[in-house]
This record gives C-alpha cells, structure tokens and sequence, in this order.
C-alpha cells in the first residue's frame, strides 16, 4: 500500500478528532496535559477555536495527501 495513503488517512483521523472534540467541548481533551496550556494562554472558546481550525487544515492536508495531490512520503 502507498504511504501516502497511510499518512492521508492518519492526518484525516486525527483532524477529524481534533475537530470533533472542539465541537463537543470534550473535557479529557482540553484538560490534557499536552492541550492545558494553550487552554491557559487563550482560554477555553479561544482554544475551541484553535484545535477546530487545525482539525480542518489536518484534513485537508490528509485528503490532497489521499489523492495524491501532495506527497507527505517522499522522506521516508
């Protein structure tokens, strides 16, 4: 299988996450040590908005990846 559909698909799945957890405002998420401090630094909304546009740029990054518009493997 190509590598860039594996990397396409992670990038998909993990932006749809991001953005899923901005929109149902999951506590596990935003309370993560990892997350925590940018909720710090802009507060909580401004931190929604934060992972909600990188979720949207992640999948869009993981579908021009999937159809081969851009290639993210060309490293490996």
């Amino acid at each position: 299988m190509n590598t860039n559909w594996i990397l396409g698909a992670v990038f998909i799945a993990s932006g749809l996450f991001s953005l899923i957890s901005s929109i149902k405002d999951w506590d596990f998420f935003f309370k993560a040590r990892k997350t925590r401090w940018i909720t710090n630094i802009i507060g909580r909304n401004g931190a929604r908005v934060f992972y909600g546009i990188l979720g949207i740029a992640l999948i869009i990054v993981g579908l021009l990846a999937f159809i081969g518009q851009i290639d993210l493997a060309s490293d490996f």
